[in-house]
């Protein structure tokens, strides 16, 4: 069975019709390997982050911190890099559960949040921070919206699951916006304290 809307088929068969939907595209991965700074900018090492793409996808896989009990978080640039300092305003809110099954609970994390915040914003707030044993990690994903638009501020929306040093499942989420019209080129990554050291970011485009 298909779907018609206004005599253009969009489903037919289990699949879309040319024209319809988009498609993603990767970009660049790099990974982590007792690294301060990730950071993807435009122009730099084949990264595209300019007006190619209205949407920019960023994964996580298996983000390692070197240090027990810190956060992940990122930060916009609009000069290439040479300041991550864009003004952000955002919300953030955690659910977790104990490996235990004592403890959980889902509840807003103030601490993650931003209003006007020039700095890093956290997006693994988790209950606890992601731990540094050698079986915890995170993984998740961040959109950022438009970031080349000259009209528009650049909203943002991230979510990541962590397990941490006291044996929790983390399950982070925060969205806001960059509050600026100049367009966003490149984008950082890092630990609140400590390294990175090891894990995978992927950046994809989607059309």
């Amino acid at each position: 069975m298909g779907l018609i809307s206004a005599a253009s088929t969009i489903f037919d068969a289990g699949s879309m019709s040319a024209g319809f939907g988009g498609s993603m595209t990767f970009i660049k991965k790099l990974t982590a390997s007792s690294s301060g700074t990730l950071s993807f900018v435009d122009g730099a090492s084949s990264v595209v982050l300019d007006n190619t793409y209205k949407e920019y996808l960023f994964t996580f896989k298996n983000i390692h911190p070197a240090t027990d009990d810190t956060k992940f978080q990122f930060n916009l640039s609009i000069d290439t890099g040479s300041n991550y300092n864009v003004a952000k305003t955002s919300t953030a809110f955690v659910a977790y559960n104990a490996e235990a099954d004592n403890d959980r609970a889902i509840e807003y994390s103030p601490g993650e949040d931003l209003a006007q915040g020039t700095g890093f914003q956290s997006i693994s707030s988790g209950y606890g921070g992601v731990g540094a044993d050698n079986d915890q990690n995170m993984g998740g994903y961040l959109h950022l919206f438009n970031p080349s638009s000259t009209t528009f501020v650049k909203h943002f929306i991230a979510r990541v699951n962590n397990s941490n040093q006291i044996n929790f499942s983390a399950d982070n989420h925060c969205a806001g916006y960059g509050n600026t019209t100049s367009a966003i080129d490149a984008v950082q990554f890092k630990m609140t304290s400590g390294n990175i050291d090891a894990g995978d970011i992927c950046l994809y485009g989607i059309a």
